[in-house]
């Protein structure tokens, strides 16, 4: 899969989705990035930690797959964004953050179709 296209999609599906990448397991962004204009929140290293939080929390939800299945996404609101994580391999997670107002259904089902889930 070309991550790469698939963060441009990501970030063309609507104009409230500000950030769309994909972290290795060392939680370092390696394709996509930040719409241009919007300012990001977070410092390059907050960034790479919230990334290294998002990989725990998925390893250990993981840790479950075996009794409930694979997992599709999570979805975390905060005040100022909500923030959408889907695995797409053993070493790759799809960050998306979008404006906290955004319909985040809308985008989650759109991703996913295009992961072919």
């Amino acid at each position: 899969m070309d991550y790469n296209k698939l963060c441009e999609d990501i970030l063309g599906l609507d104009t409230n989705v500000r950030f769309a990448g994909v972290c290795d397991d060392t939680g370092e962004i390696r394709f996509g990035g930040q719409r241009e204009g919007i300012k990001n929140l977070l410092t390059p290293e907050e960034t790479k930690m919230s990334n290294l939080q998002a990989l725990v929390r998925w390893e250990l939800r993981n840790s479950f797959s075996h009794k409930t299945g694979r997992e599709r996404y999570s979805m975390e609101e905060y005040e100022k964004i909500k923030r959408i994580t889907f695995t797409l391999d053993a070493d790759h997670l799809l960050l998306v953050t979008t404006e906290a107002d955004t319909e985040h259904m809308k985008v989650i089902d759109s991703i996913l179709t295009q992961l072919g889930r």
